[in-house]
């Protein structure tokens, strides 16, 4: 399928890369069909809107720059997915770079739980106040603390 994105253009992406968020994204509520496209810069993602060319946002596997991360979802949480395997389960931080040049973060909080055979996905908000909203990516990585 030819898609049009926000950064790269019209873009051939295949159903492997289709996802549905039956709920979208807190703030995003009307949106619930995106793509997951490779980022040019590794090993970041794009999951761009099929529903809005110019909505897209950049995923991360949190482990890389956290690896002590640890998402406690909530089994029924899960089960809204048909997610019974832990192997099936991709999990993602949205990520936020900022216009005026401050830094790149992650958000831990709220990070994003897809089912990778169903490709069913939804946005959870961790009760653990341990994992912030704004997690610093650069300064994880410059302190070696992520990967």
């Amino acid at each position: 399928m030819l898609i049009e994105t926000k950064t790269m253009g019209k873009v051939e992406v295949s159903d492997e890369q289709m996802i549905q968020l039956p709920s979208g994204l807190f703030g995003f509520a009307d949106y619930h069909r995106f793509a997951l496209i490779d980022c040019h810069v590794k090993p970041l993602i794009w999951m761009q809107s099929l529903e809005d060319k110019d909505l897209a946002f950049l995923l991360l596997d949190p482990f890389i720059v956290c690896p002590d991360y640890e998402a406690d979802i909530d089994d029924a949480e899960l089960g809204k997915l048909g997610i019974q395997d832990p192997a099936d389960v991709l999990l993602m931080s949205i990520i936020t770079v900022p216009n005026d040049g401050s830094h790149i973060t992650a958000n831990l909080r709220g990070p994003l739980v897809i089912n990778k055979k169903s490709h069913e996905g939804m946005q959870v908000i961790l009760d653990d106040k341990k994992w912030p909203i704004k997690f610093d990516v650069a300064e994880a990585l410059a302190s070696g603390e992520g990967k």
